[in-house]
């Protein structure tokens, strides 16, 4: 998979901001409880707030509404519901997870609309805005084979999806706030980044699979 957005670059900024996000949110939750007394919603609200810039920060970066932009839009608009209508603490620690498990179940449900979402991901990723190579990428959903990757990269994405949500219920329920504000970035930018590594992996070996085909198929 031959993509205009380089994999290294995306690897460094899931690397920076998974970082960033186990750092600073438990640094100014800390902060809070010590020279502020806050409550501890009060203290996790604060802690919120690091996310919730970066996301915006993120978007304002992107600059249009392509998959990677709503996906930020997105989370934001979850967590600024889930800090509407919580009272909570643990319901703010599970905040970005409820979008998480939420995209999961998209993935799922889109298995049975005519093309699943992570074909719009990858065709992102692939061909950019690039009129020809969006083209080209749509006429690969005219072989089987492509297809069935489609949905498979689809169903990978939906289970990773919905077991970091399980995970970060089982966190919130048995740690202390915390160490969940640590280790729920960790475990969220792991699988995030073992979810992609296989990805353009897989997509990668796929493609070079049907190249072959093509190539013996003319010879």
């Amino acid at each position: 998979m031959s993509d205009p957005v380089p994999t290294q670059r995306l690897f460094r900024g899931l690397l920076v901001s998974m970082a960033l996000n186990a750092l600073v949110p438990v640094v100014l939750y800390q902060l809070s409880k010590r020279y502020f007394l806050a409550s501890e919603l009060a203290a996790l609200s604060v802690a919120a707030l690091f996310p919730l810039v970066w996301s915006v920060a993120d978007l304002v970066r992107v600059g249009s509404l392509d998959p990677v932009a709503i996906l930020s839009l997105a989370s934001i608009v979850v967590s600024m519901i889930a800090v509407a209508f919580g009272g909570s603490p643990k319901l703010l620690l599970i905040r970005e997870s409820f979008f998480t498990g939420a995209f999961g179940i998209v993935c799922l449900v889109s298995l049975a609309t005519p093309r699943p979402i992570m074909f719009y991901f990858a065709r992102y990723f692939t061909a950019g805005r690039d009129a020809s190579r969006v083209a080209e990428f749509n006429l690969g959903w005219q072989r089987a084979g492509f297809r069935r990757t489609m949905r498979l990269i689809t169903i990978v994405w939906a289970t990773t999806s919905l077991v970091e949500f399980a995970v970060r219920i089982v966190l919130v329920y048995t740690l202390p706030a915390a160490t969940v504000l640590v280790v729920s970035p960790i475990v969220l930018g792991g699988l995030l980044i073992g979810t992609v590594s296989w990805t353009f992996a897989y997509g990668r070996r796929m493609r070079a699979r049907a190249e072959a085909q093509v190539a013996i198929a003319g010879d």
